[in-house]
């Protein structure tokens, strides 16, 4: 079913009430015919509305038996040979779905709320996810048989990540483990206290990368571990005295955790790193071997999700006005996502800004990357598609309820569950490319 045009009269209206919109270095105010011949325009050109689908609509969620908040969180995710996706939900079970009509495959009850963004392992057919009820499990993709269950001891909602044959994912209770994937059998286990008070946004999950496990905890430290028997390889990373240091009234700032999943990547020229964000603190580049900081930018407070968002070098669309110029560079940037200072898109080698749009109020979820663009959820008001080139909204989608869930895609297509629990997929369709196709200049609603 067709997205009816009149949402972009809707957005358009609500962008004019609200009055937000990008901002940045040298970044204008609309485009112009420059922005269509540049040879830095990315794949996805800017143009207006009409590009969302709506292709699957469903309530998965049983608002009969959800627990705890009102919304939904976590992330769906997509097995694309066999035409599967997988979510969690607010009702404690967890859905194998049918990717083209969104029909129930298979659910799988667990004792607590399942907001964990789950693992697919196409090699097992196994999925891997946890549950506010302290458990990882892992289950079989086909029919949703349990093949082993981890109890930890505390909820688990971050994401758990695959590296060689173990499975590293970290709970509420500060705790580390590394288990392995076939049997769950604990290898090593890794712990810090955890700081007094209420997190923001949870807490991290670990990222694998270089031989090493990064976490970072609620106490503002950033740790990497040995992959292999989990001993400290660098020492940890106070991040929390950089907070305190940079507070611009002087005074101890009230939050200090690190609740961003770290993000490794390669700099030329200065290696490997990875890249966290303290809330009061800032995002910082970490060295990959010692921790020893990179870069640092203090200006983006308030951060709970950063994404590295890449595309390769590419040649000009063979219809676009700029078919015969240049081969496009390929190019990286680290987006951070805040409720309080906007989304950024920041330069990978030097943290500094590219871009800032300021966000409807309540906040964004982790951008995800789509066919060159970006799908990011408002927990307001819906989904939007921005472009990575200045951070302008492409088109919106939207939805009362609003999207606290992170977005998945692959290709052209894209699932999200509203905080309602009704399930949306999206096929999203790049525009045709034309030297007369405008540019619409529009805001967030």
């Amino acid at each position: 079913m067709k997205r009816r045009s009149g949402w972009a009269h809707r957005a358009l209206a609500l962008s004019v009430v609200l009055g937000l919109g990008a901002t940045g270095a040298g970044c204008a105010t609309a485009d112009t015919a420059n922005d269509r011949i540049s040879p830095e325009v990315p794949l996805w050109y800017h143009r207006p509305a009409n590009l969302m689908s709506v292709l699957v609509k469903r309530t998965v969620t049983a608002a009969g038996r959800t627990t705890g908040e009102d919304w939904e969180r976590g992330r769906t995710e997509i097995d694309a040979r066999h035409g599967r996706i997988f979510l969690g939900t607010a009702d404690h079970g967890f859905y194998a779905l049918r990717a083209g009509d969104g029909s129930t495959i298979w659910r799988f009850e667990t004792l607590g709320v399942v907001q964990c963004e789950p693992l697919y392992d196409p090699e097992l057919d196994i999925v891997y996810f946890g549950s506010h009820d302290g458990a990882l499990y892992a289950v079989r993709a086909f029919d949703g048989s349990l093949v082993w269950r981890f109890f930890s001891g505390a909820e688990i909602s971050r994401r758990p990540v695959k590296y060689g044959d173990n499975l590293y994912f970290a709970n509420g209770a500060d705790q580390l483990f590394a288990v392995d994937r076939r049997t769950g059998k604990k290898k090593w286990q890794a712990h810090r206290t955890s700081a007094l008070g209420m997190e923001i946004a949870g807490y991290s999950g670990p990222a694998a990368a270089f031989g090493k496990v990064y976490l970072a905890y609620s106490d503002g430290h950033v740790v990497a571990y040995d992959a292999r028997d989990g001993t400290e390889r660098w020492t940890p990373v106070d991040l929390s005295a950089e907070a305190e240091q940079s507070s611009p009234s002087g005074e101890a700032p009230r939050y200090l955790d690190v609740d961003t999943t770290p993000v490794p990547d390669e700099i030329p020229g200065s290696g490997n790193v990875v890249y966290v964000a303290s809330y009061a603190g800032g995002v910082f580049a970490l060295d990959a071997e010692s921790g020893a900081r990179v870069w640092s930018n203090d200006q983006a407070r308030g951060v709970t999700d950063l994404v590295l968002f890449s595309e390769p070098a590419h040649a000009p669309h063979p219809n676009g006005p700029d078919r015969d110029g240049p081969t496009v560079p390929a190019r990286k940037l680290l987006l951070a996502s805040s409720g309080t200072t906007g989304l950024w898109g920041l330069e990978p080698g030097t943290g500094k800004m590219v871009w800032r749009n300021d966000v409807p109020e309540g906040g964004v979820t982790a951008p995800v990357q789509i066919d060159g663009a970006l799908l990011v959820g408002t927990t307001r008001y819906g989904l939007f598609l921005l472009s990575p080139r200045n951070g302008r909204v492409i088109d919106g989608f939207n939805m009362t309820t609003g999207f606290a869930q992170t977005p998945s895609a692959f290709g052209h297509r894209a699932y999200a569950m509203t905080n309602a629990g009704t399930l949306f997929g999206l096929q999203i369709e790049p525009p045709s490319l034309g030297p007369t196709a405008p540019g619409n200049g529009q805001n967030w609603p």
